[in-house]
């Protein structure tokens, strides 16, 4: 139970005990319908009337079947005859898709509504209030299911583009589609304060209400109809209506018993005398064809001090029981956690503590669980230090071979008549030297291969030693001796040409 959770609880019964103790419940059946034998034989529901595609059985009401774009309505046949009241509705929203649509509208207005209107089945432009459990995201705000209050004075047009967010006098968000047990709304309005108060279908607990919302200063108009209404779109759910219980609220001090006064009065006592009468002449009837029979003793319809006492000793050590096994369940979640939290410690330790260690014999492999360590990453550094030493003799090399076919182009371009001579130097001993230095850079690039390839430190397993850069710098030693032998054989063509 989160904080949340147990400030709506001690909100919730705040309110219930203040009710309870200065306003006075009074049920009225003729503005109510639950199961069972909640519909007749031919139908009908007592005291209200259906239409659109409202379906009424023993057990519910579905005012919107889960097809597509369906409509349904059910209103009172009379209007109620008192100002305060408080309506308990259990209802459940159902399908098969992860969304559905459109909702389920609960409405106090002046005149009954449409059975086929355009918001939630009901009439648009209406006269008192609207309380909407908005399962569809209409306006792309990822914020439904919602349920909301929106108050109309009969000249207002519902805003479907933004959901009625713009209208709403008040609303909180809360999912009751496909809960394991039906979601339940309490809706008072008293002393023109309107309080909703949601059961979110999670448990069969009867007193587990959250608050919803509660708005002051709230006029409704008088004398209007209580209805219920549902719609679906392209999506479609199921919109099942349990019971709709309806108390009218009244202050204690104006309750007054009833009166009976004059001929009622009589009457009534006379029925009680009748049936005094009958009833004494049943039990000696009784006694007299059942004699050995006795009487049972009164005491033992009643609970003794002893018997209460074990009774509430029982319920509390339920509590208690109840609590800790509450306890250990989060007692359990607590360890688990200090287990997962101890592992991870552990495995941070032994890769520090790795870090410091000597670095293992060669042969032996690493365990998979062991972080790089720093003998590895000392083989890193050498490897390109090393590296680095390498490239830098490749581009010595370069410029030595660059500036060996610049003067063979020189002297070309100086003597273009005569044979051409490299420095002092024939054509035989100039490839004879060009081979010996491609020779002697192979010879390099394999002794390179060869130290990347085997580390001081032994074998890398988890460290790749032929890196991208090693590739490429092969790649361009091999470009350069390319390009230096296709200068020189450029310039031994054209030297051949003059001569001719």
């Amino acid at each position: 139970m989160n904080i949340f959770t147990f400030f709506s609880f001690l909100l919730v019964a705040k309110i219930n005990y203040s009710f309870a103790t200065s306003v006075h419940k009074r049920f009225e059946y003729t503005y109510s319908f639950k199961p069972p034998y909640l519909a007749q034989k031919d139908g009908s529901v007592p005291f209200w009337e259906y239409g659109g595609n409202a379906i009424a059985s023993s057990e519910s009401v579905r005012i919107a079947p889960s097809l597509r774009s369906q409509k349904g309505a059910i209103w009172t046949k009379q209007p109620i005859n008192f100002d305060w009241w408080e309506v308990d509705i259990s209802f459940r929203i159902s399908g098969r898709g992860r969304i559905g649509a459109d909702g389920l509208a609960f409405w106090y207005t002046k005149s009954k509504g449409a059975y086929n209107g355009d918001v939630f089945g009901s009439s648009d432009q209406w006269n008192g209030l609207g309380l909407f459990f908005d399962s569809f995201d209409n306006d792309n705000h990822h914020n439904n299911p919602y349920i909301m209050a929106i108050l109309n004075d009969g000249t207002k047009q519902f805003d479907h583009q933004n959901d009625g967010t713009t209208q709403q006098l008040a609303g909180c968000l809360n999912d009751f589609r496909n809960k394991p047990f039906p979601t339940k709304a309490r809706i008072e309005y008293y002393q023109n304060t309107l309080t909703v108060q949601f059961h979110n279908g999670m448990t069969n607990n009867e007193q587990d209400y959250q608050m919803c919302l509660r708005a002051e200063n709230v006029i409704l108009p008088k004398g209007g109809y209580f209805g219920v209404s549902a719609a679906t779109g392209g999506l479609a759910d199921d919109h099942d209506v349990i019971h709709f219980l309806t108390n009218s609220l009244h202050a204690t001090d104006q309750v007054q018993p009833k009166q009976y006064v004059g001929e009622d009065q009589q009457k009534l006592q006379e029925e009680y005398r009748d049936y005094q009468q009958k009833l004494e002449q049943q039990k000696a009837e009784y006694r007299k064809e059942h004699p050995a029979e006795k009487e049972p003793d009164l005491e033992d319809w009643y609970e003794s001090d002893s018997q209460r006492e074990l009774r509430q000793i029982f319920q509390g050590q339920n509590q208690i029981y109840e609590v800790m096994r509450e306890l250990n369940k989060k007692i359990d979640e607590v360890v688990g956690r200090q287990e997962r939290t101890m592992s991870l410690i552990s495995q941070q330790g032994t890769g520090v503590q790795g870090a410091g260690a000597p670095p293992p014999p060669p042969g032996q492999p690493m365990h998979a669980g062991d972080t790089i360590r720093r003998h590895e990453v000392d083989a890193v550094f050498n490897n390109q230090n090393l590296m680095i030493g390498y490239m830098k003799e490749i581009k010595q090399f370069i410029l030595e071979v660059k500036q060996r076919a610049d003067t063979i182009i020189n002297n070309q371009a100086k003597q273009p008549t005569a044979q051409v001579q490299s420095v002092g130097y024939d054509s035989q001993s100039l490839i004879a030297e060009m081979r010996d230095g491609l020779n002697h850079v192979k010879t390099n690039m394999m002794q390179m291969a060869q130290k990347i390839t085997a580390p001081p430190g032994g074998a890398c397993p988890t460290v790749n030693c032929v890196s991208v850069t090693t590739i490429l710098i092969i790649s361009i030693v091999h470009l350069a001796v390319i390009l230096a032998y296709n200068l020189y054989r450029d310039s031994k063509d054209s030297s051949n040409k003059k001569f001719y």
